[in-house]
């Protein structure tokens, strides 16, 4: 008989309430409301050693993707995810430099500040033109550089969205399709440097019928969320997610 995969059997109990609550948070936020999914990366870094919470994590986004993409496969906005995907590519290169030069507590908060000081912008987003060049090149490096050193894609991509007034079906199709795009161009890296390994997989495996359920949940829920509520919703929990980077 297999013996189970060590990090499955380590887990105590509350440890398993953790990661199931972070799988469904996973699922939600991929068919609903993305902010979220910082929140579960965070959640699972609490009971699960790093390198394993962030392979683990992976996973789970890729499979909540899978979803997504299919649900909202009539929305996506497939030219801007053509705009973006070379400065993100280039985002991402950057990150895996600079991570090299700073200690994770100067970029965790370097990013928070980023993200905030993005909030401040999108008060004023009448005003701002995200469809020239520079503004492309400019998000698109930001989410590829925050992906790669924080895991933290969703935020500067969720902004560059509202500003470019995307409705809630359009914003949600065309993250689906970049974040997809973004996780499976992340995979090999993972897989190359131990972040993804048989106690990985082994408890993805677990798990991923509760990213399902809460795809399923995200997919109720969102049907019934105004496009102003939504994008409020989608600001606070940019927010969030810069704060939970500045202050930890």
């Amino acid at each position: 008989m297999l013996e189970p995969a060590p990090l499955i059997a380590g887990l105590p109990w509350t440890g398993w309430a953790v990661v199931v609550l972070v799988a469904l948070l996973v699922g939600f936020s991929k068919t609903a409301l993305g902010g979220l999914g910082m929140i579960a990366a965070a959640l699972m870094a609490l009971v699960v050693p790093a390198k394993e919470s962030t392979g683990a994590v992976l996973l789970l986004l890729i499979t909540g993707d899978l979803v997504a993409i299919w649900a909202y496969r009539k929305h996506a906005d497939f030219r801007v995810i053509g705009r973006l995907l070379a400065p993100v590519l280039a985002g991402v290169a950057l990150g895996a430099a600079f991570l090299t030069w700073v200690s994770d507590d100067v970029m965790r908060r370097t990013i928070g500040g980023i993200l905030l000081a993005l909030l401040v912008l999108n008060l004023w987003r009448d005003q701002l033109r995200v469809d020239t060049r520079a503004a492309t090149l400019g998000y698109g490096g930001l989410a590829g550089f925050t992906t790669m050193v924080a895991n933290a894609g969703g935020p500067p991509m969720s902004l560059y969205l509202l500003a470019a007034r995307y409705e809630k079906w359009r914003f949600l199709g065309t993250t689906a399709w970049f974040f997809f795009t973004v996780n499976v161009i992340k995979l090999p890296v993972a897989v190359g440097v131990g972040i993804v390994g048989a106690d990985t997989v082994g408890l993805w495996a677990v798990l991923a019928p509760v990213v399902l359920v809460g795809t399923w949940i995200g997919r109720r829920v969102i049907g019934h969320v105004d496009q102003q509520l939504f994008e409020r919703l989608v600001t606070v929990l940019v927010a969030l997610a810069a704060l939970n980077l500045l202050l930890l």
